[in-house]
Formats: structure tokens, sequence, C-alpha cells
């Protein structure tokens, strides 16, 4: 069931944002003049479809894997005498740059109103409190302590795990130090060198050797994951985990670790099931790890613990300030995904962060069991996503439309329908090769 669901929410999550993405280009091109005899949402084979009053199929294809516009145009096939002052390839330079970048633009402008619907609601967040330090760590080494609340990374203030996480992301394949300031006045210097230029799925906060503030896990067993070693084992919810070969088990955390370091390994555990002590085998399964290294698992989880009071705030927002945050947000969000871009270009970011459809799905379904306001903040990454990407000078995107489209208006005519479909030729095959990368990753994730 849980395919099922991942697969309905990629379809709802792409279905909302290309319907975002394609309707800035129709909207804006209608108001140019340029008649649109096809709006679809999807690729392929069309599976519901209407026609409005102007002319326009409105459709819903086979393939949720993005959508299209399609306008009149001379170049693509013959017009008709009296729809020629229509057709998109007669409008003027402007009117055409406006169309491209409606698209974009559309995308900026739905993150921004969901991070303001957000805000005005009231975010709830976690207080980036240090949780147990590993020792030797550079965390450790810099002279960072537990219980300290991180108010600043690199001077940039931030009051939620989720800040801090940001903050450090955007130093990805730096070389360097990262300032982390806390409440108490203190700075720590932690140095980094090319930092996880090479890693998949880079964790920040766990690679420099520290984890946030959790409150004390009792080892009881919330959910059994069906067909791995736990339920094999005969491990049921609700169990209490007494002991792992002979050391009793106070937390959560302690059990984990046994598991970790047992791949392949028995594990002779007691558990308390209906007030008696049962004795249970385990042999937890092997699990290579983003980093290369290899970790037992089991296939259980525990019940999340909730928070002790004052670890939790919640941000809430009058309807201009929310509007003032979510811009400011979007931009961040939109400047380090740009940034991001560029340190694959330049080697200092694995390729292997890359992700496709499969991951987007997997994503999207614990986004939407998380709830709504995680869900619309997922919405409004991901558009921010493809709106940055869209921008992008690559032919075939929005972003290459428009560089044919200065370099046109700067030259006073356009750009030789030769180069064009070079240029085509090329961002196709670097769109192909991206996507190949992305589900590759995708695959190897599985």
């Amino acid at each position: 069931m849980s395919v099922l669901y991942s697969i309905l929410a990629l379809v709802l999550t792409l279905g909302i944002l290309v319907t975002v993405h394609e309707y800035g280009h129709y909207w804006v091109a209608r108001r140019c003049g340029v008649k649109v005899l096809r709006f679809s949402v999807g690729f392929g084979k069309i599976l519901f479809s209407r026609t409005d009053k102007h002319g326009t199929e409105f459709a819903i294809a086979a393939i949720p894997l993005g959508g299209y516009v399609k306008m009149l145009d001379e170049r693509e096939g013959e017009v008709a005498p009296e729809l020629i002052d229509q057709a998109f390839n007669q409008k003027t330079v402007w009117q055409r740059m406006a169309i491209v970048l409606a698209g974009p633009i559309a995308n900026f402008l739905f993150a921004i109103i969901a991070y303001w619907l957000m805000f005005m609601v009231g975010v709830t967040q976690i207080k980036p409190i240090v949780g147990p330090i590993e020792e030797g760590s550079v965390a450790a080494l810099s002279g960072l302590k537990e219980q300290q609340e991180i108010i600043a990374v690199d001077g940039t203030l931030t009051d939620s795990w989720q800040g801090v996480n940001f903050q450090l992301l955007n130093r990805l394949g730096d070389t360097g130090e990262i300032a982390i300031s806390v409440k108490e006045g203190s700075v720590y210097t932690l140095p980094i060198t090319k930092w996880l230029s090479d890693a998949e799925e880079p964790n920040p906060i766990i690679e420099l050797g520290f984890t946030p503030y959790r409150p004390n896990v009792p080892p009881v067993i919330a959910q059994v994951q069906e067909g791995l070693p736990a339920q094999q084992a005969g491990l049921q919810v609700n169990d209490t985990i007494l002991s792992v070969n002979g050391k009793a088990i106070l937390h959560w955390l302690e059990f984990v670790d046994f598991v970790k370091a047992s791949a392949n390994k028995p594990l002779e555990l007691i558990v308390l099931r209906n007030n008696s002590e049962v004795p249970v085998t385990l042999i937890p399964a092997f699990k290579k790890l983003n980093n290369g290294e290899s970790a037992g698992f089991a296939g259980v989880a525990v019940q999340p613990p909730e928070m002790p009071e004052g670890f939790i705030r919640t941000q809430q927002y009058n309807p201009v300030d929310a509007a003032l945050h979510a811009v400011s947000k979007t931009w961040d969000m939109s400047v380090i995904t740009l940034q991001s871009i560029g340190k694959m270009i330049q080697g200092l970011l694995s390729v292997k962060n890359l992700s496709g459809p499969i991951t987007i799905a997997k994503v999207a379904n614990a986004q939407v069991q998380a709830g709504f306001e995680a869900f619309v903040g997922f919405l409004a990454y991901i558009s921010i996503m493809l709106a940055v990407m869209n921008l992008l000078p690559i032919p075939v995107l929005d972003g290459g439309h428009f560089l044919f489209y200065v370099v046109e208006a700067i030259k006073g005519s356009a750009v030789s329908e030769k180069v064009q479909l070079m240029g085509m030729k090329l961002g196709m095959s670097l769109l192909l090769m991206v996507m190949l990368i992305a589900l590759f990753n995708d695959v190897s994730r599985l």
C-alpha cells in the first residue's frame, strides 16, 4: 500500500505544481493575444479533455511527469490567414519573453503564497538545543556542549533545527570554518575541507558530530514492518525491550545501537509482553549506509516522544509580516538551490544528490502523512526548485528560450533556426543525461 500512496502523492504534487507552472504560461499568452490550442497536465495519451469557448483544449494525460501549453505557431504548422495575428511567433520579442518567464514566476508566486499561509496559521518548530556530542568529533573538538541552544550559524540567525540545517546545507562542498553561535554568548568554529562533497543525501548536523536534543524514549515498539527481521523474530507492537544480550535497556537509542552494530548477528532479547517476560532472538539484516559504511537494521519503529515544554516555539505573524517572511524564505530557498547546482557543476557536490520521481514520490508520501503544514512546505520547496531549474539558460527549458529572445532583442533579429535547433539538441541531451543520473540514484537508494 505504501507504494500506491507514494504514487498518489507524486501525482498530487506534480499535478498541482505543473498546473501552476503551465497556467502562468497560459495566462500571459492569452493576455498577449496568443491563441492557446491545448493546456495539458501530463504527457502522452489524453485521458480527459474539454474545450472552452476560446477553442483551448484542457486535457489530463496519462504520464503525470510534466505538462505543456501548445500555442498557435507558424513554425509548427500552417496557420489560417485570419489567425496570423494570434500566432506566438508573430508577437513582439518582449511579449514572447513575458510568456516564457510566466511559468517560473507562477511557481515562485505559488511558493510565496504557500509560505504566507503557513506563517499566518503558525509554524511549529523545535528549538535548536544540542543533544549528545560524539567524542572526538569536529563539534566536540570545537568545545560545543550538550544542552546549548544554537542561535546563529555563520552569523545568520537560526531559531529552529530547520534553520540550522538550512545554513549548514549552504556550506556543503566548502573549505574553511563554520561559526556556530550559542545563546550563552560563545561562538565555536568548526573547520571543514571540501565538506561532504562526496556524500549522498548528507546529514550535516550528524556529520559535525552532534545530534538534536531528544527527550528520553522508552524502548517500547510502536510499529513492526512486514517481512523484515523484527517480524520474522516474532516481535510485536507494544513489546517493551528489557534487555539485549543480558544488558538492561533503558532507552530506545540503546537498543538502536545494538541493532546497528549487529548486522547478521543474533541478538538475545527479553521483552515484556502482556506482563510476561518473553525471550526473542533477533538477527538484524545488513544495510549499506550513504557514507559507505554498513549497519544492521531490524524493521521496527518507536512512538515519537512529546517534546518538553519550552523546547517548542511557534512562529505566527500578521498578514504583512507573514508576507515579508514568505518572500524572504522563497528568496533563501532559491539561492541555496542555485548554489547547489553551481557546486555540482564545479564538482564540489556529488551528483549522487540528484533525485528523480521515485525519491520525490517517497518524500511526498511522507510529507502528506506528516500533515498539512509539512505538505504545503514541501510543495513550496519543490515549486521553487521547478522555477529555478526552468530558468537555467539551457535550450528546451524556459530559460533557454528566454536567452534566445534576449539575443534577438540585442541584435534586432531572431537567432537562426539552425542555431536554435542545435541548441535544442544539446539541451535535450543534457536534460536526458541528468534525468538518467537522477533515476539511477533513485533506484540505487531503493
